[in-house]
């Protein structure tokens, strides 16, 4: 079912989405060569705890996922892209992190992601983030009242295909409320005047992510973390943000 928040209800989901900004900017303040991604997760388990704010992910267990997650970050390095299940590794020189993160503040959640180069980088690593950044970019702005979901999975893709780069759809944006996932899908791809008509209250995650020479992925023995197949690396960007007459809110901003 899909929910359409109130302009009040939209003001009360403002700090969820701020916390959720504060704490992905602190958590890539502090990745660097030899930290340890169980390190990244303490951190942002403090700032929770600090907040008095709840973790969407501890306690989650899909019906994709082979236990409950158990950890408060996604934290995927390199061919890991998506689900990335915290673990004892240190960070090493051109690593390629993703950091995805939901949180609950006073019963509303946020959901937001960013990929980051560690020490010296891969150019190709840089284009790819640069281009999931656009892809981002472009699907915010087709989030407007009276364009259609399609739209914004079109915008997304079209980006991509700008790069010769290929479109997992399995996972993608979604809605969100009271709880991390909820309707509507927000495919990365798709064809535009398709699927739900957006409409002002509509609350939702936006989130492309890429492979360099792949759309396929398999689950590692982890039994979460989402892996290319070939070993080529991904990145992933992710906002929350809220459809409204003025235009697209972003709700997890980062300063």
């Amino acid at each position: 079912m899909i929910e359409l928040r109130t302009p009040t209800q939209i003001e009360q989901m403002k700090p969820a989405g701020r916390f959720v900004a504060d704490v992905l900017t602190a958590l890539r303040e502090h990745a660097a060569v030899g930290v340890n991604l169980l390190e990244l997760d303490e951190l942002a388990h403090k700032m929770i705890k600090d907040r008095g704010a709840e973790s969407c992910y501890i306690d989650y267990h899909p019906t994709f996922g082979a236990m409950p997650f158990g950890k408060v970050l996604c934290t995927s390095v390199n061919d890991g892209v998506l689900h990335g299940l915290p673990f004892d590794y240190k960070l090493q020189d051109g690593d390629l992190l993703s950091v995805d993160f939901a949180a609950s503040v006073d019963g509303w959640v946020a959901d937001s992601a960013l990929s980051v180069v560690v020490g010296t980088p891969r150019q190709e690593d840089l284009d790819l983030i640069e281009t999931t950044t656009r892809a981002l970019a472009a699907g915010i702005d087709a989030a407007r009242v009276g364009n259609k979901i399609g739209d914004i999975s079109h915008a997304i893709a079209s980006v991509a295909r700008e790069k010769g780069l290929k479109i997992n759809t399995q996972f993608g944006g979604h809605g969100v409320g009271r709880t991390m996932h909820g309707d509507p899908h927000i495919a990365n791809d798709g064809r535009p005047g398709r699927g739900f008509k957006l409409q002002p209250g509509l609350v939702i995650a936006i989130e492309p992510w890429f492979l360099h020479t792949t759309d396929e992925i398999f689950t590692d023995p982890d039994g979460w973390t989402l892996r290319s197949a070939d070993g080529s690396r991904g990145a992933h960007m992710e906002h929350t943000i809220a459809v409204t007459e003025d235009g697209p809110l972003i709700l997890t901003a980062r300063d």
